[in-house]
């Protein structure tokens, strides 16, 4: 069974860092080739994308336009965990975060279970 664990979270001011993790065991038939995005949500909004990274091959990544620049996501294959730095805090990304594995189009997502991120102006 594929899991997905987030931590890294709390609670920092305005300018602060935050690095998140995202460690994954398990795996299935649908789980020879994914990639690891974060995603996060906001109380009263929807889940929005945040980074996306390829854990195979070049390791291309993806970003948010709110976050280009800001954050940096990674992957370290040994850990099987993928990273998500942040930098440059804004009371904006206060959120959860939370993990996702993106499999094929015949496989289902996986998600994690979050991770709370408060930031304070």
């Amino acid at each position: 069974q594929v899991q997905l664990v987030e931590s890294g979270g709390g609670s920092v001011q305005t300018g602060g860092s935050l690095r998140l993790s995202c460690v994954i065991s398990g795996s299935s038939a649908c789980t020879t080739k994914y990639d690891i995005a974060w995603h996060r949500q906001a109380p009263g909004k929807e889940r929005e994308f945040v980074s996306r990274i390829a854990t195979s091959g070049d390791g291309s990544t993806t970003y948010a336009d709110s976050v280009k620049g800001r954050f940096i996501i990674s992957r370290d294959i040994a850990k099987n965990t993928v990273y998500l730095q942040m930098n440059s805090l804004k009371p904006e990304d206060t959120a959860m975060y939370y993990c996702r594995m993106i499999t094929s189009k015949l496989c289902p997502d996986y998600w994690g279970q979050g991770t709370q991120v408060t930031i304070s102006s």
